[in-house]
């Protein structure tokens, strides 16, 4: 079975990125660079985790004009990104362009509600009137796989939902994923990777409860194995 575990390379400069790479490419095949370490070194990141023959998700969250998100799209499918996401806050217009810009090689990701906002934040920002969480994510998820993205980034509240309203070929890749007794810190809709795969999640975006353990490789190790047990029991 595949490894489903993305852990993310959120540390401040190459030096940091690489200690976890020597410690994590034993136990895990695809790892996460987002705004930090990207700004600090820029694709010089994506070279260093290629160097470790590992996948890359580019994680910078494009939500901008359609042509300039176009042309980033491309010049990540240039640095052999394996995953790209995009917000699909941009519209379908956008979300079009983002797909162009990538080709079909790399897979095209749709951000769709962030697992750091509940219920109080979201109505906050877009008022008593909107839609609430779980039916705004499958919504988002019907406009996504409409313009041509090969799946969405969603909370673990949210896979069932977009799975029904998407089918089994669309990828959901699933922040919030706690092992169970770790802190949530800022994650408001989290589950364990058992019950995130166990729900329908394809890719699993595990980080602290990973790369702040004693023994980083050995928590992915323990990802992996409950992964296994809820796949074993969902088949």
């Amino acid at each position: 079975m595949s490894n489903p575990i993305i852990v993310p390379l959120d540390v401040p400069d190459a030096d940091a990125a690489r200690r976890l790479l020597d410690a994590l490419s034993p136990s895990v095949d695809q790892f996460k660079i987002g705004k930090q370490l990207f700004t600090a070194v820029g694709p010089r990141a994506v070279d260093l985790v290629h160097s470790y023959d590992k996948r890359v998700f580019l994680d910078l969250k494009y939500h901008d004009i359609p042509n300039t998100v176009q042309q980033a799209a491309a010049s990540a499918d240039g640095l052999g990104v394996w995953m790209l996401n995009v917000h699909v806050a941009g519209g379908s217009a956008m979300l079009r362009a983002a797909r162009e810009g990538a080709g079909r090689r790399m897979l095209l990701i749709g951000v769709t509600v962030l697992t750091s906002l509940d219920d109080e934040l979201w109505t906050e920002v877009h008022g008593d009137g909107a839609l609430a969480i779980p039916e705004q994510v499958p919504r988002m998820a019907n406009v996504a796989e409409a313009a041509g993205l090969d799946g969405v980034v969603a909370s673990p509240r949210e896979i069932a939902s977009v799975r029904t309203a998407c089918g089994d070929a669309f990828r959901i890749v699933t922040p919030g994923v706690r092992p169970a007794g770790s802190d949530h810190g800022d994650q408001r809709r989290a589950m364990t990777p058992g019950e995130a795969v166990s729900a329908g999640a394809d890719y699993l975006v595990i980080g602290r409860p990973i790369t702040q353990a004693d023994d980083p490789s050995a928590a992915a190790r323990a990802v992996l194995e409950e992964v296994e047990r809820a796949r074993s029991q969902r088949s």
